[in-house]
């Protein structure tokens, strides 16, 4: 465990494209398998969203020292909220509160990016893929990267988390977010299971719907107790889902990865709930 800590905390960066990669590869792949879809048709729509790799990647790769850095320095002088408690080892406990402390403050930096609008404006790039798959994953704006991870870095100033926190959240984030975005459904009665603690694809497709107010609504990033708990859990059925987001609807644009670049810097008319009754 401790090799697998070092190796983690020195080459985090490479070990999380290495594990996108790979499972971000073989369910494109199984989607492919049981999509109507063709192969030139996948592909196309596909591209244009890993594009965002390498645009995303040059921000997440620099600033994820700064965030180790203050990972340490955070637990060499005892800073944050889990510092505050005496733990005679950190064990199972530690790293299960830890983990959910650290969940509880991405669906706090989700909920900000929808209700405010400079942000939003970043974060509607995500919301604007008209076709939710695995793709879609990828589909993020490196000003959003960049306003993530510096809110990353805000969390683990807060809380003040060990390093093993971090890799083990990174897996399970990694994991959760690819397999939200995937084509793939739970039944009803297994969502109904699953759903109770875990965000499903059924239950984050919900928050691609393109209208109030479903978008605003499934914030959770591994975790939906938060929704239930707060009031933004929803549900809808997959025949009544439209995927993408009202104000940008056309496909020329979102196609296009230079238009989809360009959205963030221009005039945006945000819809309000009672405009679309």
């Amino acid at each position: 465990m401790n090799s697998l800590r070092t190796l983690f905390s020195t080459h985090e960066d490479v070990a999380q494209i290495i594990l996108y990669a790979t499972v971000i590869t073989s369910l494109w792949l199984a989607e492919l398998i049981i999509s109507a879809d063709s192969l030139k048709s996948k592909f196309k729509h596909s591209s244009v969203n890993l594009t965002f790799i390498f645009t995303a990647l040059p921000v997440q790769l620099s600033l994820t020292t700064f965030i180790i850095l203050i990972c340490k320095w955070a637990n060499l002088h005892h800073w944050g909220l889990l510092n505050l408690i005496h733990w005679h080892t950190k064990g199972w406990l530690y790293y299960i509160i830890a983990f959910v402390l650290m969940d509880l403050c991405e669906y706090t930096y989700h909920v900000i990016m929808h209700k405010v609008d400079p942000l939003w404006k970043f974060h509607l790039v995500h919301h604007s893929d008209l076709k939710v798959d695995v793709s879609t994953t990828t589909r993020e704006h490196p000003g959003e990267t960049f306003v993530r991870t510096c809110f990353l870095m805000l969390w683990v100033t807060i809380l003040g988390p060990v390093i093993g926190v971090l890799i083990i959240r990174q897996i399970f984030q990694s994991f959760s977010n690819i397999i939200a975005h995937t084509e793939f459904r739970l039944s009803n009665r297994v969502n109904k299971i699953v759903g109770l603690i875990f965000i499903t694809p059924n239950l984050h497709h919900v928050h691609h719907h393109y209208r109030l107010p479903y978008t605003d609504c499934n914030y959770g990033d591994v975790l939906s107790i938060w929704d239930r708990l707060f009031g933004t859990f929803e549900e809808l059925d997959r025949e009544d889902t439209c995927f993408g987001i009202d104000t940008h609807m056309d496909e020329k644009v979102n196609g296009k990865f230079l238009n989809i670049v360009k959205i963030p810097f221009q005039k945006l008319e945000r819809k309000k709930y009672d405009d679309i009754l």
